[in-house]
């Protein structure tokens, strides 16, 4: 059996922060998934990628929250824990020196998430349908009834008022 060469057991563990980046993995994590000893994992992890792992794994989290800053309307705390960071504060100095701005503004810098927003539909139908419309309404003269508010005939009466029967009649 032939030996893989190393960057085969750098790739899998970069693989693995590239897709749990918000899971709590530390250097020992990627090198185990690489079959190293985590010292020399981290050697050879900068000199394969030019990175240390944990810088590694910080650009994939910062970048994941530049995304979701851009395309949600997420709070920068909800961000900040959804990308697998704790601290409020380390994550906008991080966020700063990376993309030379605060989250806040970054935001700011993107038109609001609900812009973006696609609304099935199935759903728009269903709620630009007419509220409380009947054919029969429409074909009475001078009367409109709209979103269940009442309205009134030219005497005062409320329009409701004339369709309930009297009692005992």
């Amino acid at each position: 059996m032939t030996d893989l060469p190393i960057a085969r057991h750098l790739l899998r563990a970069r693989d693995l922060a590239d897709a749990r980046y918000a899971d709590a993995l530390d250097v020992s994590v990627l090198a185990q998934a690489a079959g190293l000893s985590a010292a020399h994992f981290s050697r050879a992890f900068r000199k394969a990628f030019g990175e240390s792992p944990h810088a590694y794994l910080l650009t994939r989290r910062l970048e994941r929250a530049a995304a979701l800053l851009r395309n949600t309307d997420n709070s920068i705390a909800d961000i900040c824990v959804a990308v697998g960071l704790t601290s409020i504060g380390s994550f906008t100095t991080s966020f700063k020196r990376m993309f030379g701005t605060t989250p806040t503004a970054y935001r700011a810098a993107f038109p609001p998430a609900s812009t973006f927003a696609r609304v099935p539909a199935c759903v728009v139908r269903a709620y630009s349908r007419p509220q409380l419309r009947t054919f029969r309404e429409d074909d009475r003269p001078g009367r409109t009834l709209t979103s269940g508010v009442p309205t009134t005939d030219s005497g005062g009466h409320h329009v409701q008022d004339r369709q309930r029967p009297a009692l005992g009649a």
